[in-house]
């Protein structure tokens, strides 16, 4: 895995400016943790990478990552790479596989 050096970085932060429309007073990442994961893949650097995964776990960003609605075709190979999801097991690429790219089931 890319980030496999994680632990070595257990002050990382999250930059929340990733979280952008929501009410940073009153975010609970816990409850976020699929739309942190995403945000994280989209737009993340690697400090933010570091966060998650000391934050949430391995087991939990790969949880997230299997649950994502959508990802670009992009950020869905990496991560299926990264994280050896295969893509049959990921929301974001069943939709697309089925042409249903709306988020609708």
């Amino acid at each position: 895995m890319y980030f496999d050096n994680y632990k070595d970085f257990p002050d990382a932060q999250l930059d929340m400016k990733l979280l952008w429309e929501y009410d940073l007073d009153k975010i609970d990442l816990n409850s976020s943790r699929n739309v942190v994961v995403q945000r994280v893949i989209e737009r993340g650097w690697p400090q933010d990478w570091y966060f998650i995964l000391n934050y949430y776990g391995i087991a939990a960003v790969i949880e997230s990552i299997k649950q994502i609605g959508y990802l670009n075709d992009k950020d869905m190979y990496f991560v299926s790479h990264q994280f050896g999801i295969p893509l049959s097991e990921m929301k974001c690429y069943e939709k697309k596989q089925s042409g249903n790219l709306n988020g609708n089931f």
